[in-house]
C-alpha cells in the first residue's frame, strides 16, 4: 500500500503501516517460539504444546502482542525510509485492523525533526575575540612554575613570620565553653593566607615553636554558622612548628631543572610560545561560538518538547559520568545541593534548548551548502582514533561501521559548516 502521511500537529505525522499477511504469520510463530515455555495445558509436557493447541485454548489473540513486536521494526524502518521522514522520538502505535488471513494496519503517530527556516547566514559581521601576550604573562607563567618547584624548609632559629606555614593545635571556646567544629591538631596554617578567621593568623607572627598563647577573635557576622555569627571568641592555640616555601632562583639551572631548555631566555621563548598558542586557541573558540550565536539569531525553528528533553538527558548522562570520578552519584550530589531530579534537571532547560537549535541550523546549512566528509577526512579521524586506542587501523575500521560511522561523518560535516561560517563571517 502506497503510505500517506498526514501532518496532524506542528512536528507530528501519521501514516498507516501494512504488515502483509504472511509477515505476519511468521512473526506469530516467533512469538509462539518465544512464550512456548510459558503455557501450562494438562496433557502436554511445558514447552511441548502444540501451536494449535495453544491458539484453541487461550485464543487467537496470544500472540498478537508479541508478533506485532516482532514485525513493526522492518516494517517501520521501510515506510521511514520511503516517506523520508526523520523521527526525532519512539512512535505511538495502535491496530487498526487486525483479522486473521488478512494485512495487519497499524496507525502510526511519531514526532519529527522541525523544518528550519535560515535567515542571513554568511558574511554576517561580529566583533573578533583576539588575546595578545605579554612579557607580564611570561612572569607572571614563570612565578607559577616557582611555586610549583618550591621546597620546603624547616625553621627551628626563629618566630614566625608573614608567609610561614605553621603547623599548630587549636581549640577554640565560646564565653569559656568549646564549640563544635572548632577543634584541630598538627594543622598546617598559612600567614597571610586569610584561610582562618580575620584576626586569627596575625597573632600567630612572632610566636616560636613550644608556645602556647590564646588568640582573641570575633566571628563575622556573615560567618556560615549562624550560632557563632558576630560571636567573640578565644582559641588556645600551640605552635608545634614552623616551615616556609623556598623558591628557585630564576636562571639557567633552573630552566634546566624544569624543562628541555639551557637558558632561562630559551624557557621564556617556550613559555611564550605556549601562552600564544593557547590565546589563539581560546581566540578562536570565542570567534567560532560568536559567529554560531548570530547565525542563531536568524533562525526561525520550532522545536518539539521531546528533543529537549532527550538533549538534557544526555547532559544529565556526561555530568553523572563527570561526578563518578571524584567517587559521587547522582542521587548523593542532589542530595548535598539540596534539590531534586526535576529541579535539577530543569535548569538545564535552556542551555539544551540553545543546544537542539544549534545542531538543527547546522545541520540545515550543511544541506543547503552540500557539506559533506570526505573519505580522506573519514581516514585521517579513523587513523586518529587507531593512535589513541593503541588500536590496528584496520580494526578500528571494522568497529566504526553502521550508525558509529555515519555519526563520524556527521560530526565531521558540522565541524566542516561552523568553519564555513567562520570563514565567510565579517570579524571586525
Amino acid at each position: 500500500m502506497s503510505i500517506e502521511v498526514k501532518e496532524t500537529e506542528k512536528n507530528v505525522r501519521e501514516f498507516d503501516l501494512e504488515i502483509s499477511a504472511a509477515d505476519f504469520d511468521e512473526a506469530i510463530q516467533k512469538a509462539y517460539k518465544k512464550n512456548l515455555k510459558r503455557f501450562n495445558i494438562p496433557g502436554f509436557r511445558k514447552g511441548k504444546v502444540p501451536f494449535k493447541i495453544v491458539e484453541q485454548y487461550y485464543g487467537k489473540g496470544v500472540f498478537y502482542d508479541d508478533a506485532i513486536n516482532f514485525a513493526f521494526p522492518a516494517a517501520y524502518d521501510a515506510a521511514i525510509k520511503e516517506t523520508g521522514l526523520e523521527p526525532v522520538d519512539r512512535p505511538e502505535v495502535d491496530i487498526k485492523e487486525l483479522e486473521d488471513g488478512k494485512p495487519v494496519v497499524l496507525s502510526v503517530r511519531v514526532t519529527v525533526k522541525p523544518a528550519v527556516k535560515l535567515g542571513e547566514y554568511k558574511g554576517i559581521e561580529v566583533e573578533k575575540a583576539e588575546y595578545n601576550v605579554s612579557d607580564a604573562d611570561v612572569e607572571k607563567e614563570l612565578e607559577i612554575k616557582r611555586e610549583q618547584n618550591a621546597r620546603m624548609i624547616d625553621i627551628d632559629d626563629r618566630a614566625v613570620e608573614n608567609g610561614d606555614i605553621a603547623n599548630i593545635d587549636y581549640e577554640g571556646f565560646l564565653d569559656g565553653v568549646p564549640f563544635e567544629g572548632g577543634k584541630g591538631e598538627g594543622h598546617r596554617l598559612t600567614i597571610g593566607s586569610g584561610q582562618f578567621i580575620p584576626g586569627f593568623e596575625e597573632q600567630l607572627i612572632g610566636k616560636n615553636i613550644g608556645d602556647e598563647f590564646e588568640v582573641n577573635v570575633t566571628f563575622p557576622e556573615e560567618y556560615h554558622a549562624e550560632e557563632l555569627k558576630g560571636k567573640p571568641a578565644v582559641f588556645k592555640v600551640k605552635i608545634n612548628g614552623i616551615t616556609k616555601r623556598e623558591l628557585p632562583e630564576l636562571d639557567d639551572e633552573f630552566a634546566k631543572d624544569i624543562s628541555e631548555k639551557d637558558t632561562l631566555d630559551e624557557l621564556k621563548a617556550e613559555i611564550k610560545e605556549d601562552l600564544e598558542k593557547k590565546a589563539k586557541d581560546t581566540a578562536d573558540a570565542e570567534n567560532r561560538n560568536k559567529v554560531i550565536d548570530k547565525v542563531l539569531e536568524n533562525v526561525e525553528v520550532e522545536i518539539p518538547e521531546v528533543m529537549v528533553e532527550s538533549q538534557i538527558d544526555n547532559i544529565i548522562r556526561d555530568f553523572e559520568m563527570r561526578l563518578s570520578y571524584s567517587g559521587m552519584k547522582l542521587d548523593q550530589y542532589l542530595k548535598y545541593i539540596g534539590s531534586d531530579l526535576t529541579k535539577f534537571r530543569e535548569q538545564f532547560k535552556e542551555q539544551a534548548k540553545k543546544q537542539v537549535k544549534t545542531s538543527l541550523m547546522l545541520e540545515e546549512v550543511a544541506k543547503l551548502e552540500k557539506v559533506e566528509a570526505t573519505e580522506e577526512e573519514i581516514d585521517a579521524e579513523l587513523s586518529k582514533m587507531a593512535e589513541q586506542y593503541k588500536m590496528e587501523l584496520d580494526k578500528v575500521r571494522e568497529l566504526m561501521q553502521g550508525e558509529y560511522l555515519e555519526s563520524l561523518k556527521n560530526d565531521i560535516a558540522i565541524n566542516k559548516t561552523v568553519d564555513l561560517l567562520v570563514e565567510s563571517a565579517n570579524l571586525k
